[in-house]
């Protein structure tokens, strides 16, 4: 394989894993994590792969966790992710995602050691995050992870094409699935019931509309249903109200997905 400042993406991400030595990656679940892990598990670096268990982790991302280690024979470490017992966390600032990952991140610090000789790790950050809000990478900072895909100059586009390259279809076509308390609007506590509801709901609409950008968002007037523009018209109103009320909640609106509608100030999920 070439240097990582030349070559294909996939080319550029091996050698920089190879430079690391040995190698922790983060694996929430997501096409750029999973992919990435897929890399370091072919580069010659020696990996071992995290994948961390919350609330606000949706069961169906670490199932797919652990079908691609079983089959793909990674060393799989699960964790517990450590948020849900930090009241910074629960009480849901704006730079939630701080205080997740400074957890994460310390959890898999204390995992895999420090000091000379000590795994790197690493995140699926891609160049196309360094644009949005993201206190989680100030944390990531802190704890000295690194970004593989950043620092080989690699974007949400080239890790699809990476992952269809890889024959990971299941991967390649993965919409984005931020953590389940990216649903909650700032402020509202994090409360590890509703995230069950919102992931519920949105499983349900899936299974309606099938796989897309669908959010269910938690606000102060109830659950805000996001969906593709084209397919509201599709979405059965009634029997969706039916099983929200079911989960003893109500449903506020139905409206068009729209990326950073996350409560962030608008300033990205």
């Amino acid at each position: 394989m070439t240097d990582a400042a030349t070559g294909t993406p996939a080319h550029r991400t091996a050698a920089v894993l190879r430079r690391m030595g040995d190698v922790a990656i983060a694996l929430s679940g997501g096409v750029d994590s999973m992919t990435l892990a897929h890399i370091a598990a072919g580069s010659g670096a020696q990996a071992v792969m995290f994948h961390a268990i919350s609330p606000a982790v949706p069961p169906h991302a670490t199932a797919r966790v652990r079908d691609h280690a079983e089959r793909f024979g990674w060393d799989l470490r699960v964790v517990g992710a450590g948020e849900f017992d930090d009241p910074e966390y629960m009480a849901n600032p704006v730079n939630r995602c701080y205080f997740c990952k400074s957890n994460l991140y310390g959890r898999l610090r204390a995992a895999t050691g420090s000091g000379p000789g000590a795994a790197t790790i690493c995140s699926g950050t891609n160049t196309d995050d360094l644009g949005d809000f993201r206190p989680g990478l100030a944390a990531a900072s802190e704890k000295d992870v690194r970004h593989p895909f950043v620092e080989a100059n690699v974007d949400k586009a080239a890790i699809r094409v990476m992952a269809r390259d890889l024959g990971l279809e299941d991967l390649a076509e993965l919409p984005a699935q931020p953590c389940l308390s990216s649903r909650v609007e700032t402020g509202l506590p994090i409360i590890a019931d509703q995230l069950a509801v919102v992931d519920r709901v949105e499983q349900y609409l899936s299974s309606q509309l099938g796989p897309g950008d669908i959010r269910c968002r938690v606000t102060r007037d109830g659950l805000r249903v996001e969906v593709p523009p084209a397919q509201i018209a599709a979405v059965d109103r009634p029997a969706l109200e039916a099983e929200i009320i079911a989960a003893g909640h109500r449903l506020a609106a139905i409206a068009p997905y729209r990326m950073g509608s996350a409560f962030l100030r608008e300033a990205g999920e």
